[in-house]
């Protein structure tokens, strides 16, 4: 088939590979000239394990190809793929869909007869039925459940596929698009555009919510002397419960979990319906980045001022280098406005985390990072932090002194080589 793929951020341009890979033919659609230019010569404009491999093999077979123009676009496919992001209002809790309804109205002046327009992107629901009164076309609704740092994996071989459809001939079409899952066996699950996009933003409040509902134990461990990975460990082997998900620190960023629960929330209120747990959902996840700093404060004896601060992650998440709304440059900066010298160091994402967050300074090695540290902080969970060893850094810092934002490191371990530890929600 003939497919197009609006949109080739995070979402966009690894959906564009992956549906190459399983024998499309693929155009991809951005507005950015330099990310199109990127993509054309088989460079990654982002960080995603296996997505390079994916890119530059289709790409050689011809499947695959990109371009700025929608009328191209529109000319070429036969189905359309809207993977355009949607952010949160500046001022507001809603969502923005400015770019998603221009690329929807450059598309539109040119669509084929018999098209099908899918969306994918996260949308407040009702969107699909707005946009299908505009488009001269059919319009579906897929939902992407991709995680960074998993997400050729999520796209070849995902848990399940949902779709949005108003005929059953679209849900045939789509059903073509899917064939080399649906003959592996993934769960297909087809229903109403609106339910459609209630099951993205439903999924994403979920684990929002299950995130802060271990943080908020984790606080009533600090307060009662507690242990929160002990608690977690035992609610986990519940099987209504589930051990996923349940590991208390600094909480959720990135640029889904956040802006998704504020929008549902915002969308269920203009529908008369009250998602107010959501709001202390947020809350929980913004105080536990204010409690990594009081710790940190409380190790360097009580100001930050004049103190050397490590910060080990700035990514939001490990095997990504996605700074939006990150937690660990979140910290790192209220560090920093507290009179501290803040250097940071990550894998992967110090040039983004440079760009958004130019006060802060940037180090290509863990261990050069925490030279003259009076503390370090702990606050994404690379792999290449668990392998640190604790006695070979303690020679280099100020002052032995962990947090540990994310409760992944062995404190037993670290305190063995003579290092003062605290982690969220743990003696």
């Amino acid at each position: 088939m003939r497919l197009t793929v609006i949109g080739t951020g995070y979402l966009g341009a690894v959906h564009a590979a992956c549906l190459a890979e399983i024998g499309h033919e693929v155009l991809g659609v951005d507005v950015d000239a330099a990310r199109i230019a990127a993509l054309s010569e088989g460079r990654a404009p982002f960080f995603e394990p296996g997505f390079p491999e994916v890119l530059t093999r289709n790409l050689a077979s011809g499947r695959l190809r990109f371009s700025t123009s929608s009328a191209e676009a529109a000319a070429f496919g036969d189905v359309h793929f809207l993977c355009v992001g949607t952010p949160q209002q500046p001022g507001s809790q809603a969502a923005d869909l400015t770019y998603l309804d221009a690329a929807v109205a450059d598309l539109a002046a040119g669509l084929r007869p018999g098209a099908l327009v899918v969306g994918k992107s996260t949308v407040p629901v009702g969107t699909a039925a707005r946009l299908a009164a505009r488009v001269p076309a059919e319009v579906a609704w897929n939902p992407e459940f991709l995680r960074e740092g998993f997400a050729v994996e999520d796209t070849l071989r995902p848990d399940r596929l949902v779709v949005g459809v108003t005929s059953s001939s679209a849900e045939a079409v789509l059903r073509e698009v899917y064939a080399p899952m649906l003959a592996a066996g993934v769960p297909w699950v087809s229903t109403d555009l609106a339910t459609a996009e209630l099951v993205k933003v439903a999924a994403n409040s979920f684990l929002a919510t299950k995130i802060s509902f271990i943080n908020a134990m984790a606080e009533v461990c600090e307060a009662t002397g507690g242990d929160v990975a002990t608690l977690a460990e035992a609610i986990g082997y519940d099987v209504r419960i589930g051990r996923q998900f349940l590991r208390a620190g600094i909480g959720f960023g990135g640029g889904c979990l956040p802006k998704d629960i504020r929008a549902f929330r915002h969308r269920a209120a203009e529908l008369g319906v009250s998602l107010g747990f959501l709001g202390e959902v947020d809350e929980i996840n913004l105080r536990r980045r204010a409690r990594a700093v009081t710790l940190a404060r409380e190790l360097v004896g009580g100001s930050f001022a004049g103190r050397n601060v490590a910060v080990l992650g700035a990514t939001f998440k490990p095997d990504s280098d996605d700074v939006r709304d990150s937690p660990a440059l979140a910290v790192a900066s209220a560090i920093r406005a507290e009179g501290a010298r803040v250097t940071v160091h990550d894998p992967q994402g110090v040039d983004n985390a440079r760009a958004a967050f130019p006060g802060l300074d940037y180090s290509p090695g863990a261990q050069k990072a925490c030279e003259g540290a009076h503390v370090v902080l702990h606050l994404t969970e690379w792999d290449e932090y668990r392998e640190l060893d604790p006695e070979a850094l303690g020679e280099v810092v100020a002052a032995r002194a962990l947090v540990d934002g994310r409760n992944a490191l062995d404190a037993s371990v670290w305190r063995a080589a003579g290092w003062t530890v605290r982690a969220l929600g743990r003696r």
